[in-house]
């Protein structure tokens, strides 16, 4: 494994073995940050995630794709999470907790991790404090993207989608020159199905129900914090700093 690994760096161009270099070197000195993002769709964490992310030079899990790439590898994990799937059962907590505690083996997650869509429920925060406990380590904060429903509706139902370029719109927050056109190839706009007020309706309520818990179970260790998420972007990185710092 070694020897292809290092076979492998001989084919990296200079400037982007340098440029890993100094950013590790860089990373040592900061400190380490186990974090969990809970908010409901649209409020933000996808824009927030990857700005957290190189700040603090965490690895982000999350844990669809990790599923995903642990079945395709054909893991010990992933053959049991297939043998599930293929079943047309969920994929039980403690294999998703199995595959994040594999996860956290490799260099990218040595100064720690953003957890994003992971735990939706109380048991599902129990095994993964259980896991990263027989790590002696635990969870420093989870940022809670705080939003009002009305807030969501308006932010998602008013996206729209040019398909092939994937430049994306807001009827509202940035619309096209010419409604439902693309700038620049002037191609009909779509909405995807997932953005429109029923969806979400049921998304939210999904939400509400299975994740308030999960905030309460981590506001009794006081590691919560509302973040005022219907802010603009650039002001809730401001906030997230300010938290983290």
């Amino acid at each position: 494994m070694a020897t292809s690994a290092a076979a492998n760096l001989e084919d990296v161009p200079s400037v982007d073995l340098m440029t890993e270099l100094l950013r590790r070197m860089k990373c040592s000195s900061k400190p380490d940050k186990r974090l969990i993002l809970v908010g409901p769709p649209g409020s933000g964490k996808g824009t927030q995630s990857p700005i957290i992310k190189d700040e603090y030079c965490l690895c982000h899990l999350a844990t669809g794709d990790m599923l995903r790439a642990a079945v395709a590898a054909k893991t010990p994990l992933g053959i049991k999470a297939k043998e599930a799937m293929d079943n047309g059962q969920l994929v039980s907590d403690d294999l998703v907790v199995g595959i994040i505690d594999e996860a956290l083996k490799k260099p990218s997650c040595q100064k720690g991790f953003i957890l994003d869509g992971f735990p939706r429920t109380v048991v599902q925060a129990e095994k993964l404090d259980e896991m990263l406990a027989r790590r002696g380590v635990k969870v420093d904060k989870v940022l809670n993207f705080a939003i009002d429903d009305a807030i969501l509706e308006e932010r998602i139902t008013g996206r729209w989608i040019h398909p092939s370029s994937g430049r994306s719109y807001h009827s509202k927050f940035a619309p096209p020159k010419v409604p439902g056109k693309d700038d620049v190839t002037g191609e009909p706009l779509i909405q995807r199905k997932d953005d429109t007020a029923a969806v979400l309706k049921s998304r939210l309520e999904a939400f509400h129900k299975q994740t308030e818990p999960v905030i309460d179970y981590y506001s009794k260790k006081n590691i919560v914090a509302n973040l005022h998420a219907e802010k603009p972007p650039q002001e809730v990185t401001t906030e997230v700093q300010k938290v983290l710092a």
